[in-house]
């Protein structure tokens, strides 16, 4: 298809340190505290310390929001309660500080960085940092016709790759991973079901706007018929991508699988970093062990894939509006997972007895 060959990530990806956690493991049955006695935090931790080959575990300093952006098709169905091809207006929302992600991101100093993968308006309407990868202008109606040509899915596999090595060459040393989308909870579905081999009634859920009953019916039956065009390539991991997955989710794909070749941490959000994530999963075994699952978002699809890569959520509070809110909201646990690793002392030597 192309003369990308994604199977070099089967030997590109390392697992994280596995010398180095259980250093981490034997720091922590030294410390003050009992072991046990912090629960998650501190196997999160020791998640770090793998990931950094550091004990002890350096603090997350330089964390980043990556959204990918991008207009689906199928939103043409009425799958979704935004109108096919507004996108554009969330990452405008985004970039202007007014949608939740933003706010969170003010109030933890964490910036965010939005990468329009195939919004559906005119690139002159966003600034040139945002627009400079873009593949093409809204991706195709999944049900009917391929979401992206050959070349358009592996040039926007690559964009994600070189996003994910612009971010480590900055020094990022955590990526919160997001999408900003219309139609984008469908694609993922498709993925999800076609993966796991379930039915569209299994993986539907109702979007990170609610859908009435009305929706959710037509959105299954989207995602039954993209099933059917999927099936046929799920040899291919790229074909895949290109013929039920969309621009954003072609490159959130390529970025997460390049994050691991660069050592680089990841926290996933919703049901569309899932399904990229499951999909990555299937081009590289190992690379899983370099990503979070921040939430559970309540989205059916998400809990599958989660649960088919053994990634369980951080946190559940029911937050289904995207855009990597939810993602956001764990780094702080993570941050105190990370810290709490470092500063607290170990226990005072017990004195030896004389005879």
């Amino acid at each position: 298809m192309s003369s990308l060959d994604i199977d070099d990530f089967t030997d590109l990806i390392e697992r994280p340190d596995g010398g180095v956690r259980r250093d981490a493991e034997a720091h922590r049955e030294r410390r003050v505290v009992p072991p046990g006695a912090l629960g998650r935090l501190d196997d999160l931790g020791e998640w770090l310390a793998a990931a950094q080959s550091a004990v002890p575990v350096r603090p997350i300093e330089r964390p980043r929001v990556v959204l990918f952006a991008g207009d689906h098709g199928i939103a043409e169905l009425g799958v979704s309660a935004r109108p096919a091809g507004s996108a554009v207006e969330l990452v405008r929302e985004v970039l202007a500080g007014g949608r939740p992600v933003s706010v969170l991101a003010r109030r933890l100093g964490v910036p965010v960085r939005v990468v329009d993968m195939a919004l559906d308006c005119d690139p002159g309407e966003l600034p040139e940092d945002v627009v400079r990868h873009r593949v093409r202008r809204g991706s195709g109606r999944i049900d009917i016709e391929d979401a992206l040509s050959p070349e358009e899915a592996e040039a926007a596999f690559r964009a994600g790759m070189a996003v994910a090595d612009e971010e480590a060459d900055s020094g990022t040393d955590l990526v919160v991973l997001g999408d900003v989308s219309v139609g984008g909870t469908t694609a993922a579905g498709v993925l999800v079901a076609a993966l796991c081999g379930t039915d569209a009634s299994v993986v539907t859920g109702r979007g990170g706007l609610a859908i009435d009953d009305l929706a959710w019916m037509r959105k299954c039956a989207a995602i039954r018929d993209a099933l059917r065009r999927a099936r046929p390539v799920l040899g291919d991991q790229l074909r895949l991508l290109a013929t039920v997955g969309g621009a954003d989710l072609t490159a959130m794909t390529g970025f997460l699988l390049q994050a691991a070749v660069r050592k680089t941490p990841v926290v996933l959000d919703g049901v569309v970093t899932a399904a990229c994530a499951l999909v990555a999963q299937r081009v590289a075994f190992r690379s899983p062990d370099w990503w979070l699952a921040a939430h559970a978002s309540g989205e059916p699809g998400q809990a599958k894939a989660l649960d088919r890569m053994a990634l369980e959520p951080l946190l559940s509070q029911g937050v289904t509006v995207g855009e990597g809110t939810g993602a956001l909201l764990a780094l702080p646990l993570v941050q105190s997972a990370a810290a709490l690793a470092a500063e607290l002392p170990e226990r005072p030597a017990e004195p030896v007895k004389s005879a």
